[in-house]
């Protein structure tokens, strides 16, 4: 290490989930530098980290366009303040954790002041929205991937990227034994489950859960010794849940573990859920499972036009074919969700947990340690 003063870095996270790539770059950055100064906008496990917020990081997270446009002056004097601040402060480099909406913007102003700046999880304009690359290269020099085809993309854009590992992999164990979650949960040792994951959020539950359950109700009267369990994000979770289940499949018997999803997933035989981060975490925990996901009927007609990639869920994307049955919109119906599981109960499905483990592999590299390998070529 030579004597040279501690870097000053900026770093913009914008919800839970960037918080901890957030702190875990901080961490290994600390490791090199001791004595690294943090500045920008981050959440408890940044601060933990020595992060000096700018504002509160919970401001940023609004989801749904609705939210949105309610909270867009405050979102839009936030990002005004933040960007004259940052600006005066002259960071060694910024980094732009997800949140692309604000981020970008930040970053564009940034980059025209002469400041680096490095963007954290690539937006999914492989998927979608391929135009947007433009913007991104006027807002970063740098891109780092969690997945391993983002890399690609930017290449073939010649937008500097580096596929840097998903975190998720470094912190969900290579093998995780079905025994001792189900002991942990309180759930029949010698039972077969089967475990539902109708989403995180209100309307996802909405959409999603009267479909699973009345699904669930002729997957019982098939597989009668086979039993049930759906993991929750919160209590309020739990009850409007519970309140579909009375509406939907009353005579069901359905465990409703609270902030428990991946140990649920661990102690399960087989996983039901919607489509997002959730199935990549199934895939890492290597439980079989049926995806399938339902828009809002203006939003798929939106989407329906500006998707572009071959699959919608991170285990297909990932494998590059299609390894887990994925059902959207009108093939996400009882029928078409029943069917897929009843061939993921009677087949053997050794093939497909080593693809799993494969890709795990794949993406177990020291995402912080990776991330911070590119901050320091910018320091």
């Amino acid at each position: 290490m030579s004597s040279k003063k501690p870097p000053k870095i900026a770093i913009v996270a914008g919800e839970h989930s960037g918080d901890l790539l957030g702190a875990g770059l901080m961490q290994a950055i600390s490791k090199r530098h001791p004595g690294a100064y943090f500045i920008g906008v981050g959440g408890p496990l940044m601060a933990e980290q020595g992060m000096d917020s700018y504002f509160p990081m919970d401001d940023l997270a609004v989801m749904g366009i609705a939210e949105v446009v309610q909270q867009l002056p405050k979102l839009l004097r936030h990002r005004k303040k933040l960007v004259q601040y940052l600006i005066e402060e002259q960071p060694d480099v910024m980094i732009g954790i997800d949140a692309p909406d604000f981020n970008l913007t930040v970053e564009t102003r940034l980059k025209n002041a002469g400041i680096a700046t490095i963007h954290y999880v690539s937006p999914s304009v492989w998927a979608w929205r391929e135009g947007r690359i433009k913007g991104i290269k006027k807002a970063v020099d740098h891109v780092l991937c969690l997945l391993p085809f983002e890399k690609d993309f930017y290449d073939k854009h010649g937008l500097p990227a580096t596929f840097v590992g998903h975190p998720l992999a470094d912190d969900i164990p290579m093998q995780w034994q079905q025994a001792p979650a189900r002991k942990e949960l309180k759930l029949e040792p010698e039972s077969e489950y089967l475990a539902i994951l109708p989403g995180s959020r209100k309307g996802e539950i909405a959409r999603m859960a009267p479909v699973f359950l009345r699904v669930a109700k002729k997957i019982a009267e098939k597989y009668p010794n086979l039993r049930f369990v759906a993991p929750m994000i919160s209590d309020a979770r739990a009850e409007q849940f519970q309140e579909l289940i009375k509406q939907y499949s009353p005579e069901l018997t359905i465990a409703l573990p609270v902030g428990e999803s991946r140990k649920v997933m661990a102690a399960s035989n087989y996983l039901l859920l919607t489509s997002g981060t959730v199935a990549l975490e199934a895939l890492l925990i290597k439980r079989p499972m049926v995806v399938a996901y339902r828009f809002h009927w203006l939003s798929y007609q939106i989407i329906k036009r500006l998707f572009h990639a071959p699959f919608f869920s991170l285990p297909n994307l990932l494998a590059g074919k299609e390894i887990v049955p994925e059902l959207a919109q009108s093939e996400a119906s009882e029928e078409g969700i029943e069917q897929a599981l009843v061939e993921l109960i009677e087949q053997d499905n050794t093939v497909l947990l080593e693809q799993f483990k494969t890709i795990h592999q794949q993406l177990k590299v020291s995402a912080s340690e990776k991330a911070a390998n590119v901050v320091d070529s910018f320091l």
